[in-house]
């Protein structure tokens, strides 16, 4: 199997179509590295008959890619696995994927895929607040990042940057006692916004912040590793990311990439995607450990139409509050 999974790889390449069989499924995801290769794994175990080359990058530099191509004519990938149903919901809008009725969707509340079919959501990846152990305040709420206690000692993702954090802010920002009011005395209160998860993990993990805003698995793997944090869901509730699966309208292999989407969404799909660490979306499947019982814990919701459309303005005026970083 040929594994395409460098950053630098997909910059360089431009509208270069990948060098991969007309044969195989094209994969394009957002998963970290290691996650996709067990995805692909467990899929082709299964499936033995096809073969998937992938891509891994962010969300965004991987739709920048994807829309060259697509600009270029020449769309490579068949099936995505990315951050958020925004960004397939713009892709549907603009008729760029393709409606599958899948099997397993029974299995799913309603709220977790598109009625008409064009992507199903596969996790629920929350976003929540980690602290480090040695922090004076053991923070409970969204509103404890905002207090004294924590003046110049919290950091979040940039939604520049990470897809993960846009969806954040947008949630907290249709919150009734948050809003953007809440960034806006978060950045009084000397929080910082750069980068992605990984890098408020770090600077959590190390004591260079106290506190940060961050995707739930992170902390909650680095912990049970013994790394001095801990992850809170806090009490307004999480926003949550659910990394939908779509199949492009242009896919050379949609029979393939149709089993993908069953597989993913499947029994074994689903506790595969446990074993890795993350809330399966599908009903009725145990929680990895280090979770606490999925009841327990509150979703926000967010429409992913009105996400859309208030895109442009929701990042400028996260961009005036903590620049553009």
């Amino acid at each position: 199997m040929k594994t395409l999974v460098s950053a630098f790889a997909l910059l360089a390449a431009g509208l270069a179509a990948l060098p991969v069989s007309a044969a195989n499924l094209v994969l394009y995801t957002s998963q970290p590295n290691e996650d996709a290769q067990a995805t692909v794994d467990g899929f082709m175990a299964a499936n033995p008959d096809i073969k998937v080359d992938w891509v891994r990058d962010g969300t965004p530099k991987i739709m920048a890619k994807l829309q060259a191509e697509i600009a270029a004519g020449n769309p490579v990938a068949d099936v995505l696995l990315i951050a958020d149903t925004v960004t397939l919901e713009r892709l549907k809008q603009d008729g760029k994927l393709l409606a599958y009725a899948s099997p397993e969707a029974g299995n799913y509340d309603a709220s977790l895929y598109d009625k008409d079919g064009y992507y199903y959501s596969t996790k629920l990846i929350t976003t929540g607040i980690v602290y480090n152990t040695a922090a004076a305040m053991k923070p409970a709420s969204w509103q404890d990042l905002a207090k004294p206690e924590a003046k110049g000692l919290a950091t979040m993702p940039s939604p520049l940057t990470s897809g993960a954090a846009l969806i954040h802010a947008q949630t907290l920002a249709s919150v009734d006692g948050l809003g953007w009011d809440y960034y806006k005395a978060l950045a009084e209160n000397g929080a910082t916004a750069a980068g992605g998860n990984g890098a408020v993990l770090k600077a959590v993990a190390s004591g260079e912040k106290a506190y940060g805003m961050v995707v739930d698995y992170m902390p909650i793997r680095e912990k049970a590793k013994g790394a001095p944090v801990a992850f809170v869901f806090p009490a307004e509730g999480v926003s949550a990311v659910t990394e939908p699966v779509g199949i492009l309208a242009s896919s050379k292999n949609a029979e393939a990439a149709k089993k993908f989407v069953d597989y993913v969404l499947s029994v074994e799909g689903q506790e595969g995607f446990v074993k890795l660490g993350y809330i399966p979306a599908r009903n009725g499947i145990a929680m990895p450990d280090g979770f606490p019982a999925r009841e327990t814990i509150r979703v926000l919701p967010l429409d992913a139409a009105t996400a859309l459309n208030n895109t442009d303005a929701d990042l400028k005026t996260f961009s005036g509050y903590f620049g553009s970083n």
